[in-house]
Formats: C-alpha cells, structure tokens, sequence
C-alpha cells in the first residue's frame, strides 16, 4: 500500500469527506469478499468452523520462505549492524541444521531469551524451521524464573545472549533437561561475570555456527530441514503470569501467528474505504516502510505484530539496546521510520519530548500502541504532534497472539476511548455471570474466538478447561460493546496491574512479600500514571513487635522478582489491612492511601 499522505489519509480537522462513507459491517463485506485482498473462508480447526485469511501463508515456513525471497533489501537494523533478509535467513537455516545436530525433532521446545538482537529473529525462525516450538522467555527475568522457563517448557535447547547466560549460570544444573545452551555475543562485555569461573559444559557460542552478525550475507545457501508442517501444528509457546503467580505457557499455532501477521493492512485499509476513497495500489517504488520497535521480541506485540509483520510486509526493523526517548527520535529521522509507537507510555514519551523538534519525524505515518489503558488526551495529542501521521490502537492479548480488534485513524479519533472493532477472523461477545450474551451497552466478562486464538496452556489442562470454553476464549477482562461492535475495555476481573506495557499479577509480588519475616498481611494496587498508565504500590501489615522499611522490601522483592513487578511505594502499617465479611482485603480502600502524590 502506497505511504498515506495527509491528503489521503484525512484529519481530525475534516480533509476528508463527511465520516463514515460506509458501516463498518459493509466496510469489512468488502475487503473480505471473494477477489478481496483479506478475503476469507471457513475451515474447521480442532472440530469448530473458523473464519481463516484465505491467502495467508498456511505455516511459519512458508512466511519465512516468502521473506527469503526479498534477498539483499534490508531487514533489521542494530546499532551500526545492518542485516539483509538474505543474511537473516541464512542464519536462521544454519541454526536449524545446528539444533537439529543437537538433536532436536519436531515438537521439542527450543526457547529464546535474549534483548532485541538481530540474533533473535534468526534464532526464532531456526526454531521453527525444525519443527520445533519456538519458546521466548521474558529477558527481564530474573535466574530463578528463566529456570522455571525452562523446566516448565521441558526446553531441549536454548538460546541465549551472554547478559541472560549470566543470570542462568548458577541455575543450569536445575535443568536436566536441557542438552544445549547456544549464546549469542559470548563475552562481547569483557567484564560479563557470565565469562568468570567454570562454564556448564553445554554452552557453546553461537557465532560458531552462524558466524559474526555482519557477516551473514556470506553465510553459506543451506537447505530447509526435510520436516512436515501442518497450519494447524504447535509453533510456539509464550509465557503470560496467572492468577496462581506462576506463568502458563500459552500453545500458539503456525495458524494462529500466520493470522496476525497478515492482518497488518487491514485497519488502514478499511479506513479508506470507510472515508469514501479507493484503496491505493501498491508502489513498488516507494520507500521502504520501517518500524522503530521499542517492545521486546519476548512479548506477542513485538513477535507477532511486528515481526511477522514486517516479513509478511517486507519492512525494515530499527532496534534499540535499550528504550530511550531521545535516541528514538534521531532513529527514526536517521532510519525514515514510518511507524513507531509500542505501549502508550512511549507514545507519550515521544510526544512530549522537549527536543522533538530537532529532529526531522516527517516519515512517521502511524503512531501504533497497545497493551495498556490510554487515555483520549494522547489520540488528540498525536494528531496535534504529528499532523501527517494517525494514531491506532489495538487490543490483544498472549492468548490471541496479540491483534485481535484493531482501530486507527479517523476510526480512533472518533471513537477515542474504544480499542476498536474484531477484525474479521474474530467474534467478540459479552457475558454476564451465567455465559449468556448481553446485549450492546451492557458490562459483563469479554469472550473472544478466532483464527489466531491459540489451542490451550502447557501441560496445564484444568487452567485450559476452564479459559478455553467451547471454543471461547474467556478473556477476564470487564467489557462492553457498542451496537457496532466497537470494544470498550472497563476493568480487569483478574487480580493484575499493566505497568508500561508488563502485565504484573498482583498475587505474585504479594507472595514474594509474605516471604519477608516481618509482613503479615500485603496487598498489590496499581497506582495511575499518566504515562505508564499505572504501577505497582503495596500495602503491608506488620506482625506484632516487628519492624521493616519501604526500602527493605523493595530490596526484598527485588532479589525474588523482575525489577518491574517491584512496587513503587510501599506503605508499612502496623495494623491488619482492612476485609470485607468473606475476609478479602479490600484493594479499593487500599488504593486510596495513595492519592496524595504516589502517581507522581
């Protein structure tokens, strides 16, 4: 699709005609008829009729196949490291034929725990060209819940960066299981305690199978693995908290991630349709599109949306060692970003920056975020910011292999506080507490089915037994829809807080604190924060003749759990915390005790 112009893309101020030229149900008729670029048709998966993109790829290979063919266009940018999608898939075959020399087969999990590298994409899709179940585990974790990755995965191999070697080290003789650790920039930082003492003999550095990054492209043409891959096959396997305070792996299939990837087009162009103008065609001699990607790989956003997308899309990948606001803004002028965005937290960082206007950001067309409330005053601010680019909004979640309604431009603007419309691989309905279906304007529990709704939880089936209903994915979260089947998100019914784009569950950072000698009770509430939408206060209660500061259970928690889920504030009391008749603490007087300048 041709970059949108102000012109084509209309305003908040009225360039377009009057909004909307059609319905939404007409908008999506068209674009999924017959002939349609996001036709449709329905398969029966797992014995439930499903609405499938009809021309996505069938399986992961085949996306990585149609990606190899872009050769020499540029595919990831590091730092001064510049990878074509030929070198890309040159290295992802030499890891598929090295994890296949370390016996992997497929259906073995192969997990990934590194930064944004250009490493990860390769070591993914090596993964994945075995057969195997690419496992991303969180590189925000800390040694013991990297372990609990692996164990719970039962992982054959992994691959690693040195940073995340180094906290595995001491924990490595907890996984029996594994035969292989692979590391990525093995002592790249000379000081890397990971490089000190004796090394597990099963960790090899990687750059002895697929060389120095910059050097992909001479890699040699390797052959696909001779494996069998079916749509409906496991793929991969992501790890999202849950109420018990352990993580559950959520099974996603080739389907299921092949479904998002090719859904990337489909809000902007239902909103040319929508505003009354053709959809542009292709201009194959148009700038490379490019996406400064300031979320991790590990989360389904960067993995699903903008990964798969961008090899779906043949765009360009900017990376960053570390999110920071004003490095952002030289990338995306020096790397003609045309999409940039990930968690309303960075959003508001861009906008808001006091030296955004140094820099030349004419090549953003969308700013893009999701995974956290945002409030209308960034939509309106966006448009204010950047007149040539739109902001979009999406909600998904692990479980849906992350888009799952998606809602942009003039669509957004006009429905500010909506995170927008199914797309048309998806049904949304509400429930009250007996699963009927309310009608529009009514709040209940948000259920949601689809082509991209993964199969169930690893090894957990009474967890999968009871989200995964009928074909119905119970979401936990408290939503309405509109009569035009818009969703408005309106509480979450499970105990978690989202910080800057990380889901947090509230039990786990309680469990942690109740291992302090000194707490009696504790209680995890969000704290609002314009930027990050909320973070993590705690409340604790003493036991009789005990003492302990803020500071020290911060440090505390801090040993146990990523440094994320430590709270902000914590407020040490010497009384019990306040119940309801059943005995539960009530978070919502808990709250309170934060109002006076904690969300600073």
């Amino acid at each position: 699709m041709a970059p949108p112009t102000r012109s084509s893309q209309g305003s908040a101020q009225g360039d377009s005609p009057a909004w909307p030229a059609i319905s939404l149900a007409e908008a999506h008729a068209r674009l999924t008829a017959p002939g349609a670029p996001f036709e449709t048709e329905v398969r029966e998966i797992r014995g439930i009729p499903t609405t499938v993109w009809k021309h996505a790829p069938p399986t992961l290979r085949d996306l990585f196949l149609q990606a190899r063919a872009r050769g020499e266009r540029t595919f990831v940018v590091y730092e001064d490291q510049r990878v074509s999608y030929a070198g890309f898939a040159r290295a992802a075959l030499a890891i598929a034929h090295a994890l296949i020399a370390d016996g992997v087969r497929p259906g073995d999990r192969v997990a990934v725990a590194m930064r944004n590298l250009p490493e990860w994409p390769a070591a993914f899709y090596g993964a994945l060209l075995t057969g195997a179940i690419a496992t991303p585990l969180n590189a925000w974790w800390t040694g013991p819940e990297l372990q609990y990755g692996l164990a719970d995965s039962g992982c054959k191999v992994a691959i690693v960066d040195d940073e995340r070697l180094e906290r595995l080290r001491s924990h490595l003789a907890e996984c029996p299981a594994l035969l292989r650790v692979h590391v990525c920039r093995f002592g790249a930082d000379a000081g890397n305690a990971a490089m000190a003492g004796d090394v597990d003999p099963r960790v090899v550095p990687l750059e002895r199978t697929t060389g120095d990054v910059m050097a992909w492209d001479a890699l040699p043409d390797l052959p696909l693995p001779d494996v069998a891959i079916d749509p409906e096959d496991d793929a991969t396997l992501f790890y999202t908290s849950g109420t018990t305070g352990k993580p559950k792996g959520a099974i996603g299939t080739h389907r299921n991630a092949t479904t998002v990837a090719f859904c990337g087009g489909f809000g902007p162009a239902r909103n040319f349709l929508r505003r009354g103008q053709p959809i542009p065609e292709p201009d194959p001699q148009a700038p490379q599109k490019a996406t400064l990607l300031s979320v991790p790989f590990f989360h389904v956003t960067g993995c699903m949306s903008v990964l798969n997308g961008a090899l779906h899309a043949g765009s360009k990948i900017v990376l960053m060692r570390r999110w920071d606001a004003l490095r952002a803004l030289a990338l995306i002028e020096r790397e003609r970003c045309t999409v940039a965005g990930g968690v309303p937290t960075i959003a508001w960082q861009l906008v808001e920056h006091p030296e955004r206007e140094r820099f030349d950001l004419s090549s953003l067309e969308s700013v893009n975020y999701g995974g956290a409330p945002a409030s209308p005053e960034l939509v309106r601010r966006i448009v204010e910011v950047f007149p040539k680019s739109m902001p979009g909004i999406g909600w998904g979640m692990t479980e849906t292999s992350a888009t799952f309604t998606s809602h942009n431009a003039e669509e957004y603007l006009h429905r500010p506080d909506s995170s927008g419309p199914a797309l048309p691989i998806g049904e949304m309905k509400v429930v009250d507490g007996r699963g009927r279906a309310l009608p529009p304007g009514e709040v209940g529990e948000l259920m949601v089915r689809g082509a991209n709704v993964v199969r169930g939880y690893w090894n957990k089936p009474e967890a999968t037994a009871s989200t995964f209903v009928d074909g119905w994915l119970r979401t936990g979260d408290i939503a309405r829809l509109d009569e035009e089947g818009f969703l408005y998100i309106v509480d979450r019914a499970k105990d978690m807080l989202i910080r800057g784009g990380e889901n947090i569950y509230c039990i786990e950072v309680e469990s942690a604190l109740y291992e302090h000698p000194a707490v009696m009770d504790a209680a995890l509430v969000g704290i609002p924060h314009r930027t990050l939408g909320e973070e993590p206060g705690a409340v604790v209660g003493v036991k009789p003749g005990a003492s302990v500061t803020e500071a020290e259970l911060q440090a505390f928690v801090a040993q146990r759990l990523a440094a994320f889920k430590v709270p902000v504030r914590v407020i040490v009391r010497d009384a019990t915390l306040p119940r309801n008749a059943n005995g539960k603490i009530l978070k919502s007087e808990l709250r309170k005790l934060f109002d006076n300048g904690a969300n600073a």
